[in-house]
């Protein structure tokens, strides 16, 4: 059995790859107690978060960290998250969106990565209205009709919340007329906004599992 293990800015998302091919991925928040987590093989990681990192290795310190195995032509700062250098590694053509608690955008050409641009996620996204007015509370709709004007408040912080992100998207895939390949599971409430797209919900752990296969 092979784990893999993406530690985020909020969570640690687990896969666990048995021998026969099939898999089970779990998340745990970054805040849980890792003491009680029974996995008995190495665990391979990526991480963008430090305190986190510490946490996991205290836990299971034979765990081996592989950021370093990865790298990408890009003139971005040295600031690019391994998240983003993963999921955007062997990809030829395309936009890279991965929906996380940060949504990121990375745009990449010729296999070069010419830079990208980050906003916050749907999970933040809805938190913020009920802070600035009680009157806000709402729920979340993914499916708004985005070709119609609002008019009821509900309908208001769905179409804007929506459009806030796909507005962004839509423009940067005119600019470069690129395919745009989609990762992580909330980008699943996107996908009917969209046309010229694949879906990859694991898009970072195969990445991850082709490179630790290299290296074995």
């Amino acid at each position: 059995m092979m784990i893999l293990c993406d530690i985020g800015n909020t969570t640690y998302h687990f896969l666990k790859i048995k021998k026969n091919g099939k898999t089970k991925e779990f998340k745990l928040n970054i805040k849980d107690n890792l003491s009680n987590l029974k996995l008995k093989n190495k665990i391979y990681f990526i991480s963008v978060n430090e305190k986190a990192t510490k946490k996991l290795l205290k836990s299971f310190p034979n765990a081996i960290n592989i950021n370093d195995k990865f790298s990408i032509d890009t003139d971005y700062s040295t600031t690019l998250g391994i998240d983003r250098v993963v999921a955007s590694s062997n990809i030829k053509n395309g936009i890279v969106v991965d929906f996380g608690s940060a949504i990121t955008v990375d745009i990449i050409k010729n296999k070069k990565h010419l830079g990208g641009f980050i906003m916050a996620g749907f999970d933040i996204l809805k938190q913020n209205y009920p802070k600035i007015s009680p009157k806000l509370q709402f729920n979340f709709n993914p499916n708004q009709n985005l070709d119609k004007i609002p008019n009821n408040t509900n309908s208001a912080i769905n179409y804007a919340i929506l459009n806030m992100v796909i507005l962004p998207i839509k423009e940067i895939q005119n600019r470069y007329n690129l395919k745009i390949i989609f990762t992580g599971q909330n980008s699943k409430l996107v996908l009917n906004y969209f046309n010229n797209y694949k879906f990859k919900p694991n898009l970072i752990f195969n990445n991850m599992r082709k490179i630790i296969e290299e290296i074995r």
